[in-house]
């Protein structure tokens, strides 16, 4: 017996010794290589300059953004990361250098996002007068960057192969943060109608798309529009008689709901034409309401209130004395809040989100289906 348990303990040793000294392969390889993002605040990353980001929260150069995570200001509508941050962290990627960082290390992707933009052109809003959009730059602006891009990696579109513009979509995941809030924002008050803005906005964010799948995308993840009646501005800004069943704005969350049908109908249709892309719809509408409804148990302990702002009770807010202005001072622990400023929100918040979208079951189709194609692909 114990010349049996000796040899089966060495042989036991051996295969030990073998497994420690043959090269690690249990780390699976990174499932792509890049991302390119696009969007408005939610998911800017450093493209804005405080003088053309949005009117009333102009102090993102401040502290306390950036305080939680990065302990300096980044030019981010948070006290932190994003979820195209932890996006990024998930996948194995340095966070993403915004576009008009010329000096950024583009090698693992970039980010075209801006805060302020709209998904329509401002043009359109220029012509009717909408002076609440100071942000020249729109959905049309960051596919006109992308394109240059493209151009410099020889994927042109009449002059380049589609060998060439598909390795240049091989490995990259493409990100399309939310965009068109800011189109109905910048219209509250004027006589452009609601309806309006809903065909064109989803116009412009359906045509982005189609002209990202025709240049060779094959992994994109597009996001609807969050519950933006359960920001703070637009509780601050509408009567208490407008709640809908979780306490926030019923016609701003209804609003975002239509909007966020018509356009998964469109994805749904881009799906078939482009049978060979992979196109995930993050609905953070549904991811949003959901954690407003768990709020305790995700040790969210503020729902409508800001962590950042002014003027005390009941949200915390007040439109001319906003985050980062001398009036302004910010909570203690903001992981107990979602909301941040007023309009954007807590890194908290964020990761929920985004372990929502990355985990959850609040992606059409599942996040892990892209992975896995990307990863059979291989």
């Amino acid at each position: 017996m114990l010349t049996s348990y000796t040899t089966t303990t060495a042989a036991t040793i051996f295969l030990l010794l073998l497994l420690l000294l043959t090269p690690c392969s249990a780390t699976p390889p990174r499932p792509f290589k890049k991302i390119y993002a696009f969007g408005d605040s939610y998911t800017d990353t450093g493209n804005t300059a405080s003088g053309t980001g949005p009117r009333s929260f102009s102090y993102v150069s401040n502290l306390p953004y950036g305080r939680t995570f990065f302990h300096h200001p980044t030019n981010r509508y948070s006290d932190g990361r994003l979820v195209i941050d932890f996006v990024a962290e998930s996948l194995s990627l340095p966070f993403l250098p915004p576009y008009l960082n010329r000096k950024a290390d583009t090698s693992a992707g970039i980010n075209f996002a801006v805060a302020g933009s709209t998904a329509i052109r401002h043009a359109f809003f220029v012509k009717n007068n909408l002076t609440l959009n100071i942000t020249p730059q729109s959905l049309q602006t960051q596919l006109t960057w992308f394109k240059k891009i493209l151009e410099a990696q020889k994927c042109k579109s009449a002059l380049s192969t589609p060998e060439e513009c598909a390795a240049v979509f091989r490995d990259a995941l493409v990100w399309v943060g939310e965009i068109g809030a800011n189109d109905y924002a910048y219209t509250v008050g004027s006589t452009v109608s609601g309806q309006t803005i809903q065909r064109g906005a989803i116009r412009s964010v359906t045509g982005f798309i189609e002209t990202l799948l025709n240049k060779g995308a094959k992994y994109m993840v597009v996001q609807g529009l969050p519950t933006t009646g359960c920001l703070t501005l637009a509780m601050y800004l509408s009567p208490e008689s407008d709640r809908d069943d979780i306490g926030c704005v019923a016609t701003v969350n209804n609003q975002s709901y239509i909007h966020n049908t018509i356009l998964q109908t469109n994805i749904q249709n881009l799906r078939r034409k482009y049978p060979k892309a992979v196109i995930v719809y993050a609905d953070y509408w549904n991811a949003y309401r959901s954690v407003v409804q768990n709020a305790p148990k995700l040790g969210f302990h503020e729902v409508y209130k800001t962590c950042c702002g002014s003027s005390g009770e009941p949200y915390n807010f007040d439109v001319t004395a906003t985050c980062g202005s001398e009036s302004a001072s910010s909570c203690q622990n903001p992981s107990q809040y979602i909301n941040w400023d007023g309009v954007h929100l807590t890194e908290a918040m964020y990761k929920v989100v985004s372990e929502l979208f990355l985990k959850g079951v609040f992606t059409d189709p599942p996040f892990e289906s892209l992975l896995r194609r990307k990863q059979n692909s291989a």
